[in-house]
């Protein structure tokens, strides 16, 4: 998308932002987290996990209170499974914050498969729940709030939506419902200043993949802080340029 942040661009202003991470406790929530809230934002982290959370909340609150811009992160569990939960807890948020300007959906999960005949159907229930249904009960319940912010909506996708492969056909699959639904909710804030996006990554690299294979050279991964850095500073795009755009890491 043009004007998107690239490696080594500065920290972006989001004082007084409110900032919904879900799937926070995953390798790239952390990163993200920690960068919105050093920029000022107020930070929402929601995970299934309180435990998994905390150190995702303290490593953030610590990169806020280094940056002096008075950002924060508070730590949500919620079942975004359940569509009438995710809503109240929306309404509680709003309630509490009185708007929402961003929506990072970092649920995710990956699961391989056997060919198109022996593949498994379990496998596709349980990605179809974690990448889409996830998906559409947080949007749901977000829409208009994020719409009425000028918003910013970001999925973590990945290249096979568009190139599948007959062995991850069951995660292809749902990775390309997600972006569809994304796409639609994109196609909804037309008339709005709000923006939904897909970032595209083959996979994710973090410092513990480094450090455990220091010689291997991971090509074509996206390091967790290049996607933290160019989801945080999607707010510098303007909605008409970037609504309904696809964006691949790493960027070249």
């Amino acid at each position: 998308a043009p004007g998107v942040a690239a490696p080594g661009d500065d920290l972006p202003d989001l004082v007084g932002k409110v900032v919904v991470v879900t799937g926070a406790a995953g390798a790239a929530g952390g990163p993200l987290v920690a960068r919105l809230a050093r920029a000022g934002a107020q930070v929402v982290a929601v995970g299934r996990s309180a435990q998994r959370l905390a150190p995702v909340v303290a490593s953030a609150a610590q990169a806020a209170a280094d940056s002096g811009r008075g950002g924060g992160a508070e730590a949500a569990v919620v079942d975004l499974l359940d569509r009438d939960v995710t809503a109240r807890w929306s309404r509680s948020l709003l309630a509490a914050r009185g708007r929402v300007d961003g929506l990072f959906h970092l649920v995710g999960g990956w699961r391989g498969g056997a060919g198109i005949v022996d593949s498994d159907p379990g496998d596709w229930d349980w990605l179809q729940a974690q990448l889409v249904v996830t998906l559409v009960h947080a949007t749901q319940a977000l829409h208009d709030g994020l719409r009425d912010a000028g918003g910013r909506l970001a999925i973590v996708s990945s290249p096979q939506a568009q190139e599948p492969t007959a062995t991850n056909a069951a995660y292809a699959a749902a990775k390309a419902a997600s972006e569809a639904w994304t796409l639609a909710v994109a196609d909804s804030w037309r008339a709005s200043d709000a923006a939904a996006v897909i970032v595209q990554v083959k996979a994710l690299l973090t410092d513990e993949m480094r450090a455990a294979a220091p010689q291997r050279r991971f090509p074509g991964f996206a390091p967790v802080d290049e996607v933290a850095q160019v989801l945080a500073g999607l707010w510098s795009v303007p909605a008409e340029h970037l609504n309904g755009t696809r964006v691949r890491l790493p960027v070249a």
